[in-house]
């Protein structure tokens, strides 16, 4: 990427990730009303005030999707002309629509969905995959950013918001439904196991550190979630009943 200078907004567990990431190649200023300032200059980044983290290159918002409204319109004219806003929600039809309605002309617009979190990805970010959903955005700055991606060893998926939400529902959606029921019915190692047993208990690590407001989010914001979990339990049902004959 050309720029930099970037600003995160929130240091949750997504936007520690970031930080630590992109401040190996960027100047980055986190705005952050709860976090320690030693924990942000840890990770070679700076606490910064809202306004200050909106006069950077590149604005990330890193809030719940359940506050992605709120926080577009605290920011939308403190941006500095022709900055570029890059959201990383795990649905892209919701905030791309607020972003567009919202964000001035001037301001370019960049979606994304990085498909790996804190539980997910190692010291390397080496065959993690990152959704990019081109919405307002000059050519040639779409290119530079995706050129950045790949040379950092990233798998670059270029869809539409609607193509996304599609198979998110299906591929991270449902998984965590799946994890949130295992959690319920109190699932745990066991010493007489199977390597599917095992396969089971990856998906329960997968989300037992996510809160339950991502994954009430990622299920209200989606409008393909609730068709996805409703033909699986269909499915799980007609299993059973066909079990119970």
């Amino acid at each position: 990427m050309p720029e930099k200078t970037i600003g995160i907004i929130g240091f949750g567990r997504f936007g520690k990730l970031l930080t630590k990431y992109l401040s190996n190649d960027f100047d980055v200023y986190v705005s952050s009303s709860s976090a320690d300032e030693n924990d942000i200059n840890k990770l070679n980044a700076k606490k910064a005030s809202l306004e200050e983290v909106c006069k950077k290159d590149i604005v990330i918002p890193c809030v719940p999707i359940s506050a992605f409204e709120d926080t577009i319109n605290k920011i939308k004219n403190h941006l500095k002309e022709n900055s570029l806003v890059i959201d990383v929600c795990s649905v892209k039809e919701y905030p791309v629509k607020i972003m567009k309605e919202i964000l001035p002309e001037k301001i370019q617009i960049l979606a994304t969905h990085p498909l790996f979190g804190p539980d997910s990805i190692s010291d390397t970010s080496r065959e993690r995959k990152i959704v990019l959903c081109k919405v307002r955005i000059s050519d040639e700055h779409y290119k530079k950013i995706k050129s950045y991606l790949k040379n950092e060893g990233f798998v670059v998926i270029e869809a539409t918001p609607e193509e996304h939400d599609k198979e998110v529902a299906k591929s991270l959606v449902l998984t965590h439904f799946i994890g949130r029921a295992l959690i319920d019915f109190e699932a745990k190692e066991l010493k007489i196991d199977t390597e599917g047993y095992k396969r089971l208990m990856k998906i329960l690590e997968v989300v037992k550190n996510d809160t339950w407001q991502l994954f009430e989010d990622m299920n209200h914001y989606n409008k393909h979630a609730k068709q996805t979990r409703e033909n699986f339990i269909k499915s799980i049902n007609e299993i059973n009943r066909r079990l119970e004959k």
